[in-house]
């Protein structure tokens, strides 16, 4: 695994690795300080890149990166975080203000920051510039320095890295992790001085900074950890020797621990001892939490009620995986701290107790629970300190529970042995995270960033991104895309390429943005100029002059005006199959198939024979989640197999109806090779002499996913797991009436995402259908009924930009 993952990172970037980060805790008011004694600087060109991963988030948490000033908040230059969006701004002499338009609340993978100052430029835009992950940021609420202003920063003011500078002492404290923090004095740089794109995964990785610093630049890697002083862990690395004091940061062993692991680089190996690898660890996720976490997103402290957190990372269904919990309040009788394992679905304000739920509760009595049963309830008062631990083996779904490195079986006693697979507290657990729950109390978690307090169980690692299994598809740009371009009304290919990745599309489906025309889905087995319309009922139609060719790396669009009206904007939504269709007996109906097996992904044409139970393969070797169908040649609707749906059910991609009870699929879920279809009166999928398309597609762990998830009627919605970072997405509200909603992250580069086009309706794109697109899934952010009705059920299907293992935060 260490060698597969080292090659997917930084081939470009040289593969330069990070070794550690510091956490700063708000609640502990950290941060680092020069104390105003620095040699003066440059203080009109400066440039600062850091790597950063983000604690609190949320409206209203105003926090600081790097400030300088008189000790006066009407005298400071800055950068940081408000309200979600990052800022540059200077107060006083040489005033100026610049925030993103995107949001950056993603709390489970890093982000990379470089800020540009240049008051000496004569144009006003190049004075001031933010880039995220090499991307530069549009601007709002902008007021430009003027030029050769003089800003706070150099002129031997204190400066703070992590919180602000303010009379009377620091504020806005940062909380969460810092890495590689850069500051080059004197010179206006690129984020190129500071990392690369990897050529094979896209990802934008860190890579060492070569060039000189100038007179006040320093660099702060954070990598001696043999004290809390300005010459271990606030060292400059630079050469400057322009050192930097910690103020409460603590690298003495246990909960307040601030010297992590946890870095934007995979590396190293994990012989089950847990926390000597170097990666993105799980924390506890502040975006799937009843109540926020804080301290890096360790710390978990509740109020009257029983609230409860879920990791960012799902424990994967292979390898063995061990976490630890510290507890940070007496148990008492108005006390209950929980640790364990909780599905996806699971109430994050029940009873520990609840559906879904599975480990160990420490109140006054302390006891084990199960999906809603009680094991044992005589495991006696738990002590402030207690460590609790938890250990999953995701190859049979054995689970062990723990406390104070006593292992507990099935029955309460304490014969369990993770180590050896034997007397498990759990068996048969899937698809679950650790799980954090509490009442009155603080709970600290640890998946392996700072050291256990107890030896891992043989063979058993931590919860890490460089310990996860290596996924088959490291790039999504290999297999699917949404292509932007405008109209000519001439003839033009339309390139899918994304940092010189491109494949030849198997399908595509293309809609104008700008304007209300149809949708228009053409694939490689019916063959160019053969379409069909997903917001009509409509049969196969030959368009001479619409999609007109399949290229090495996209596609060719004649002057048909609903693919190609000069002026107007499209998208064009491919994925790649299997090339030309090949002939398929698994099933009692011959098909035509174009399948990829590494995608999930096949275009399957047949002809109908009216046969209740008939069977045509797919060509994935795995069964399907989801089932496009539409006849060809006769009028009539799109029925939608989703594996999410019992397989007595429907829905219709091209209306606005509810799920229904009908014979479509013979009320037979998919195989490995085939899928069965209804027919006599079902005629949607199978009516006598009727020719079909069915478009398959298959979970690939870490490309795609297709699931379900509850709505909660409100701004802070469900978080959907997908295990990537999505680049597509498909929903629809399967219980009620409303229309399906495709986004994607090249019509909305940036969170919030709000652009949507609705495969049911040929209506231009709207804005208003709120999503943030995270770096292991997606969030709702709308009240809206048709995407977060309280208690509605909504369907999805999701594409990847890249897997999680290497993603970056959005």
């Amino acid at each position: 695994m260490f060698a597969s993952k080292d090659l997917m990172f930084g081939q470009q970037s040289g593969g330069y690795q990070i070794s550690r980060s510091v956490r700063l805790r708000s609640s502990a008011s950290a941060y680092f300080s020069n104390g105003g004694s620095d040699p003066r600087g440059n203080s009109q060109v400066m440039t600062i890149s850091f790597w950063f991963k983000r604690g609190n988030i949320g409206s209203g948490v105003y926090q600081r990166f790097f400030c300088a000033g008189s000790n006066s908040s009407s005298a400071t230059s800055q950068i940081g975080i408000n309200d979600d969006y990052i800022l540059m701004n200077s107060v006083g002499s040489g005033a100026f203000y610049v925030q993103t338009v995107a949001l950056f609340r993603d709390p489970s993978a890093w982000y990379h920051v470089v800020c540009l100052l240049n008051t000496t430029n004569a144009t006003n835009t190049e004075r001031v510039k933010i880039y995220i992950n090499n991307v530069l940021q549009t601007l709002t609420s902008v007021t430009y320095p003027a030029q050769n202003a003089v800003t706070y920063w150099g002129q031997g003011y204190e400066t703070i890295i992590g919180s602000s500078v303010t009379g009377g002492g620091q504020s806005n404290f940062f909380d969460g992790y810092l890495a590689e923090f850069n500051c080059i004095d004197g010179q206006a740089l690129t984020p190129t001085s500071f990392g690369a794109f990897d050529a094979v995964t896209g990802v934008w990785n860190p890579k060492k900074y070569s060039g000189t610093y100038g007179t006040n630049g320093f660099y702060l890697n954070f990598s001696d950890n043999s004290g809390a002083t300005a010459t271990t862990i606030g060292k400059d690395s630079s050469g400057n020797g322009n050192n930097w004091t910690p103020n409460n940061i603590s690298v003495t062993a246990g909960t307040t621990y601030d010297s992590m692991v946890d870095v934007p680089t995979n590396y190293g190996s994990d012989t089950g001892a847990g926390g000597e690898v170097r990666g993105n660890y799980a924390v506890l996720n502040a975006v799937d939490a009843a109540t926020a976490p804080s301290d890096g997103n360790l710390r978990f402290v509740t109020g009257g009620s029983n609230y409860g957190v879920r990791s960012t990372i799902q424990l994967p269904s292979s390898g063995k995986w061990y976490s630890e919990c510290s507890l940070g309040t007496t148990t008492s009788a108005s006390v209950g701290l929980e640790f364990g394992f909780a599905i996806a679905t699971a109430s994050l304000t029940g009873t520990p107790s609840s559906s879904g739920k599975y480990g160990i509760y420490a109140d006054s009595s302390g006891y084990i629970y199960s999906n809603g049963t009680t094991i044992t309830s005589s495991l006696g008062v738990f002590s402030s300190g207690t460590v609790l631990q938890i250990a999953y083996d995701g190859a049979t779904g054995n689970a062990w529970v723990g406390k104070s490195n006593v292992w507990y079986n099935s029955s309460g006693g304490t014969t369990g042995n993770p180590a050896t697979g034997a007397n498990p507290t759990f068996t048969s657990l899937s698809s679950v995270f650790v799980y954090m729950q509490g009442v009155n109390g603080t709970q600290y978690f640890n998946a392996g960033q700072r050291a256990f307090t107890y030896t891992a169980p043989s063979g058993f690692k931590a919860l890490c991104t460089q310990n996860l299994p290596t996924p088959t598809i490291s790039n999504g740009a290999n297999y699917v895309a949404a292509s932007l371009y405008t109209g000519t009304g001439a003839s033009q290919t339309v390139s899918n390429a994304v940092n010189s990745i491109s494949f030849q599309p198997d399908l595509v489906w293309i809609k104008s943005r700008s304007a209300a025309t149809d949708h228009k889905l053409t694939d490689s087995v019916r063959g160019v100029t053969k379409a069909l319309i997903s917001d009509t009922t409509g049969a196969e139609t030959t368009d001479t002059n619409g999609l007109t060719a399949f290229s090495s790396s996209g596609f060719t669009v004649g002057t048909d005006t609903v693919y190609n009206n000069s002026g107007a904007t499209y998208v064009g939504w491919q994925w790649k199959g299997g090339g030309t269709g090949v002939s398929n007996t698994s099933g009692s109906i011959t098909s035509t198939v174009s399948a990829n097996t590494t995608a999930g992904f096949s275009v399957v044409t047949y002809t109908g024979n009216g046969t209740n139970g008939s069977t045509i393969g797919h060509g994935l070797g795995v069964a399907p989640k989801m089932i496009i169908v539409k006849s060809r040649s006769i009028t009539d609707n799109w029925p939608v197999y989703h594996g999410s749906m019992p397989n007595t059910d429907a829905i219709r991609l091209n209306t606005t109806g509810a799920a229904v009870v009908a014979g479509f699929w013979n009320n037979t879920t998919p195989g490995a090779t085939v899928f069965t279809v209804g027919g006599g009166t079902v005629s949607e999928t199978n009516t006598t002499s009727a020719t079909y398309v069915a478009y398959c597609f298959a979970p690939i762990t870490g490309y795609s996913a297709f699931g379900s998830y509850t709505g909660n009627g409100s701004t802070d919605g469900p978080f959907v797991y997908c295990g990537f970072r999505p680049r597509f997405v498909l929903w629809k509200r399967s219980d009620s009436t409303g229309s399906w909603y495709i986004q994607d992250t090249s019509r909305n580069p940036y969170n919030q995402a709000t652009l949507s086009l609705y495969p049911n309706l040929s209506d231009a794109e709207t804005s208003g259908d709120d999503m943030d697109y995270l770096s292991n899934g997606f969030k709702v952010r709308d009240t809206f009924s048709y995407i977060n009705a309280s208690g509605g059920t909504f369907l999805y299907a999701a594409f990847a930009e890249n897997p999680f293992t290497i993603a970056r935060a959005r």
